[in-house]
């Protein structure tokens, strides 16, 4: 089956990135499906419009794909901006959607919520992203609950399409991430870089460990009993700890007599160990801006030689 994700380069990387996407990226490539991961540059430019920055954050999320694991001989690792055929495909689209399915799409409502410009680029986000889900004929498209909608956009779409134009495109099924509920970060809002409250993965030893004990927990005497199910600092621990341990910790919390310090530290620890390999990896890369272009330009071609095809097919069939 080949399956279809992408990444907006729009900040640092963080432990909600990993969880949410990046694992499951990873463990979808073990299971040995074909993977098209692409760097959403066109998406991110509806909020960046500093070139420099939009470049660098770019070739940083493609080093981020390699440090963990994404292996270009086994999956296809690309730019979005390098594959020219999606915006094509995105015009052949956007003649065929109606206004009413793009007003109903909750992502543009949030965005504008959070104080960017309402210009046409993020009103016709969803035809964008439909593109580049199905310029690749991709089977299974990973996404978490909450961007279902997404997916249904595009399986619309390609629908009405086919039943306009013949059977042209292929019709793709979500692939609903098995992640937690919801990373928080160290506010207790869901990790977000909107909300400025994330712990960057790729931050130094001491800014990580900044971050961690600076996450917000209540006044409870150290000698009190706590409840870890409404903790933040032990929602985040039971990530990184085993079963046993998250077992054992829950029992110091109801026990009384451990601090939030105590299990801060602990968390400290556990991402330190765990990002090791991929920490140490991200600074090979860095070294090495060469080879990650050259992941990059490959794994265009391998993008732009099957997207070619799936647009003659669309252009042969409206009649261009």
């Amino acid at each position: 089956m080949r399956v279809l994700s992408g990444i907006q380069p729009t900040g640092e990387f963080h432990i909600g990135n990993y969880f949410g996407a990046m694992k499951q990226y990873v463990d979808l490539q073990e299971e040995e499906h074909e993977g098209y991961y692409f760097i959403a540059n066109y998406h991110a430019f509806t909020s960046i419009h500093d070139p420099a920055e939009l470049r660098r954050l770019t070739q940083d999320v493609v080093m981020n794909f390699l440090a963990f694991g994404i292996d270009p001989e086994r999956s296809v690792l690309f730019r979005q901006s390098d594959v020219p055929q999606v915006t094509e495909l995105t015009w052949l689209l956007s003649c065929i959607t109606p206004m009413g399915l793009l007003e109903r799409c909750h992502a543009y409502k949030d965005k504008i919520s959070q104080g960017l410009a309402a210009d046409h680029g993020l009103f016709a986000y969803p035809v964008l992203m439909a593109s580049d889900i199905l310029i690749y004929d991709s089977n299974l498209v990973p996404v978490g609950q909450d961007q279902k909608q997404h997916v249904e956009v595009t399986r619309d779409l390609a629908l009405k399409f086919n039943q306009m134009f013949g059977e042209t495109l292929v019709v793709p099924e979500p692939y609903i991430l098995k992640t937690v509920a919801v990373v928080p970060g160290v506010d207790g809002q869901k990790m977000s870089k909107s909300y400025d409250n994330t712990i960057p993965v790729f931050d130094t030893d001491k800014g990580i460990k900044k971050r961690i004990m600076s996450i917000k927990t209540d006044s409870t005497p150290v000698e009190d009993p706590k409840d870890p199910d409404t903790c933040n600092v032990f929602a985040l621990y039971q990530l990184f700890a085993t079963e046993e341990q998250s077992r054992e910790m829950a029992e110091r919390y109801r026990a009384g007599g451990l601090g939030y310090g105590e299990v801060k530290k602990a968390l400290v620890t556990m991402v330190l160990d765990h990002f090791a390999d991929a920490r140490a990896r991200k600074q090979e890369l860095i070294n090495n801006p060469d080879y990650v272009e050259d992941v990059a330009q490959a794994g265009a071609a391998k993008a732009r030689a099957k997207a070619a095809e799936v647009l003659d097919r669309c252009r042969s069939a409206c009649g261009f």
